[in-house]
């Protein structure tokens, strides 16, 4: 039935790395957001741009490394174990690796996150902020604590 190319499965793999790239990015904006109505009346509001963050953490080189390798390997496997395999069973094995691939970039990313909440917070906390919003939904205002935050995750 569905027939894959070396080069599509290749293609296909890239293309769901960058999706779980997209999506970790996603997560981390859309959590941003979590404190706003408590402290709406405050006028101690800090910005940051998560993207430019999530870009310049250090640990992220070596989590797309891992996550680069964790894909070639599975390309491999799936060419060797799926080479003897009917059409529905390459299709339900090729998803399970699917599968196995977004659970080993969440467990890479879940950590690099993380350590970018915990930087956001000490920064706030430290110039007394009482909200911090993504960059990218603040129209005007804020104190933009984005380099502070990349400092503090260089350390």
């Amino acid at each position: 039935m569905v027939q894959l190319e070396k080069k599509q499965v290749k293609i296909i793999s890239i293309l769901i790395a960058l999706v779980f790239v997209g999506s970790v990015v996603a997560l981390a904006l859309t959590q941003s957001g979590s404190g706003i109505a408590s402290a709406a009346g405050s006028s101690n509001v800090g910005v940051v741009d998560y993207r430019q963050i999530m870009g310049q953490h250090p640990q992220l080189q070596t989590a797309n490394n891992q996550m680069q390798q964790a894909v070639t390997d599975a390309q491999k496997e799936f060419e060797e174990k799926s080479a003897s395999m009917g059409d529905q069973e390459k299709q339900d094995y090729y998803q399970q690796t699917q599968e196995r691939l977004q659970q080993k970039q969440q467990e890479l990313l879940e950590p690099i996150e993380q350590s970018v909440q915990d930087a956001v917070k000490n920064v706030a906390d430290a110039k007394g902020l009482a909200v911090v919003l993504d960059k990218s939904t603040v129209v005007y205002g804020g104190q933009d604590i984005t380099q502070d935050v990349i400092k503090k995750l260089s350390k």
